[in-house]
């Protein structure tokens, strides 16, 4: 390790760098993974008021980065080895409890590692914990938690977004370099949007889902969230790859070095000083997500970062989505059908919560789903149900699959357009903890513009675009075809050369 102090990080340094800076100076032996993980250990617990963190482990941490040292010690040189980040707690794990922000799971330990998890610690990253999320990932604030509401760190009165609130929150108050997030809805793009932070959802399959909790499975896809769109790369190119032998929609295609393409990018665009590196992209505009239902505020905010598009090169173009106003109903069926199954097997009887008083069979069910389910996830569970039951089967499931294939159409008829789709994340900035909890409608309103492209099962991510109302952070919406996260990636990667906004920090970090 480098003698040289005057090149080592200060304490103050370290929370502000992200993965490929921290990832650097590990390589470099400025610094070790124990002083990291020590300095981010000790950030985690100074902000617990934040309510981003459901569980921390000093000690497996540090054994991690241990370990992580011995390897870089030996002249291992790989982009994550000893960088820490956190998952969100869907993600089971053998060394942190998994809740799935539930009292149905407290203090469950799993007997394996998801294997997203398991990937990213064969990449040689230290997991400083797991990150507060709504119920089974039901959300859209993340003050469904069956715990503790998670506050945004932009204004702690406010909500971070959900269902990855936790992972949102913590990226964005400097508790940690990165964390992984679900998107079943948008639960990656939304808390990304309004936390400030730059997250994306792969397309469905591009990521294993075996060891995620389920909620829907035709739509739950895991992602990673950090300060940038190299970071997201940098993440992504190990967290995805085919898990065909334990997840049968795992996509079995092979995974690109997403971040290798956009440190070329760099090199050659000074090279040529500056040219116009978004000269073929052409963007996409639905006019159903520029309408009266987005904030005059938003709207501004993407409309500049659009702006900064064309100077990069793009060409903006029209498209139509027709069907947008239908994914809310269309979800909304599909979703609570999926989690009224998966949701089932949480009975009392395998595992999880099980009622103390009950007098026979029946009772110990209904005691122990009553008891051990938050509102949210109970009223999805009826609504699930009641759509799957007979009589209504086809006039409300079937339907709405047949709808869901309509969007996903109208999306490869606006692809025949454009490269890139784009527009707002959500309607508004983030609202204040609680607003919405007497009408759980608004709160699923808040998805009109994550819904449809997680219906198709596009990818899809959120870059920070600027400010609104109350100083809060304002995320664009970048949507692309299937298999295209390189191309979604490289656009953010660019405007974000171009531009400082995911720099920013709130001032408690």
């Amino acid at each position: 390790m480098s003698t040289d102090m005057s090149n080592l990080p200060t304490q103050t340094d370290l929370h502000h760098l992200g993965i490929a800076e921290l990832a650097a100076r590990l390589a470099a032996r400025e610094v070790s993974s124990v002083e990291v993980a020590q300095h981010f250990l000790a950030r985690i617990k100074q902000q617990d008021a934040l309510g981003a963190f459901l569980a921390v482990n000093a000690d497996v941490s540090l054994a991690q980065a241990r370990a992580a040292d011995i390897r870089l010690a030996a002249g291992e040189r790989t982009p994550l080895l000893g960088v820490p980040l956190a998952h969100k707690d869907v993600f089971v794990t053998r060394d942190f409890a998994t809740t799935a922000g539930s009292k149905m799971l407290e203090n469950y330990r799993s007997p394996f590692d998801a294997t997203v998890v398991s990937k990213l610690a064969q990449a040689g990253m230290v997991t400083l914990g797991k990150l507060n999320c709504d119920e089974f990932a039901m959300g859209s604030g993340n003050d469904n938690s069956a715990y503790k509401p998670v506050h945004n760190p932009w204004d702690v009165s406010r909500i971070p977004g959900g269902s990855s609130g936790g992972s949102a929150a913590a990226v964005a108050a400097r508790l940690v370099p990165a964390a992984t997030g679900t998107d079943t809805g948008g639960s990656i793009r939304q808390p990304a949007s309004l936390s400030g932070i730059t997250g994306i959802k792969p397309t469905y399959g591009r990521c294993s889902r075996y060891g995620m909790v389920a909620f829907a499975s035709s739509l739950d896809q895991a992602g990673p969230m950090a300060r940038s769109a190299l970071d997201c790369a940098l993440l992504l190119s190990s967290m995805a790859g085919p898990d065909l032998d334990r997840d049968s929609t795992s996509l079995d295609l092979p995974v690109a070095d997403y971040a290798t393409e956009l440190i070329a990018h760099n090199l050659d665009g000074a090279r040529r000083g500056g040219q116009k590196s978004l000269q073929n992209l052409r963007i996409g505009l639905p006019k159903q997500f520029f309408g009266a239902g987005c904030a005059p505020d938003v709207l501004a905010a993407v409309r500049a970062a659009l702006a900064e598009f064309e100077k990069l090169g793009a060409t903006l173009v029209d498209v139509d989505l027709p069907l947008t106003e239908l994914s809310i109903p269309v979800y909304y069926v599909i979703a609570p059908a999926e989690a009224s199954s998966n949701l089932s097997r949480f009975d009392g009887v395998r595992y999880g919560h099980r009622a103390a008083h009950y007098t026979d069979l029946t009772d110990m069910y209904k005691k122990s789903r009553s008891e051990g389910f938050g509102d949210e996830a109970t009223r999805r569970i009826m609504i699930g149900t009641y759509v799957l039951s007979h009589g209504y089967y086809d006039a409300y499931y079937l339907k709405a699959q047949k709808i869901r294939r309509l969007i996903a159409e109208d999306f490869q008829k606006a692809f025949t357009q454009c490269d890139v789709i784009a527009g707002p994340v959500s309607p508004t900035v983030a609202w204040k903890l609680g607003e919405n909890k007497a009408d759980p409608v608004a709160n699923y309103l808040a998805d009109i513009y994550t819904l449809s492209s997680s219906l198709a099962g596009l990818p899809g991510m959120s870059v920070p675009a600027g400010f609104g109302a109350h100083g809060m952070p304002v995320g664009l919406q970048l949507i692309g075809n299937y298999f295209k996260e390189a191309q979604l990636l490289g656009a953010a990667h660019r405007f974000q050369v171009a531009t400082d906004w995911h720099t920013h920090t709130p001032h408690m970090a």
